[in-house]
């Protein structure tokens, strides 16, 4: 069974660099689908079911900590796995993250396999 992937990050770059990566790993995927920021990310989460969100920190509009705040209130994809790919290094900010609900980090600039690595921990 494949997996829809949303990716929320401002940079069309990165979103482009981590559908190839994606792409790359031994997981099946579905759709991968692009959001440049939370408040865009949560209209897509509205409208179509996803089984991973890779998500920016820092982001204008609504940055990634906004979004996992918002996401927690809604309260409508408790099970959803959520990562952290970001520049942020403030481990207080990386502490807030997983209390908001992320399940995974991965810093900016990262490896091809260690994107793979910590998919492959997320997603069983």
């Amino acid at each position: 069974m494949s997996v829809d992937v949303l990716i929320v990050d401002d940079s069309a770059a990165i979103r482009k660099i981590l559908q190839r990566v994606l792409r790359q790993t031994e997981i099946a995927f579905g759709d991968i689908v692009e959001a440049s920021n939370g408040a865009e990310a949560l209209e897509k989460l509205e409208s179509q079911p996803f089984g991973l969100v890779l998500s920016d920190i820092n982001m204008p509009q609504m940055d990634g900590l906004e979004f996992l705040k918002e996401i927690q209130r809604r309260g409508k994809w408790p099970d959803l796995p959520i990562m952290m790919i970001t520049t942020e290094v403030s481990q207080d900010v990386v502490e807030e993250a997983v209390q908001r609900g992320a399940k995974g980090y991965v810093g900016k600039p990262f490896t091809a396999e260690h994107i793979r690595e910590k998919l492959s921990e997320l997603i069983r």
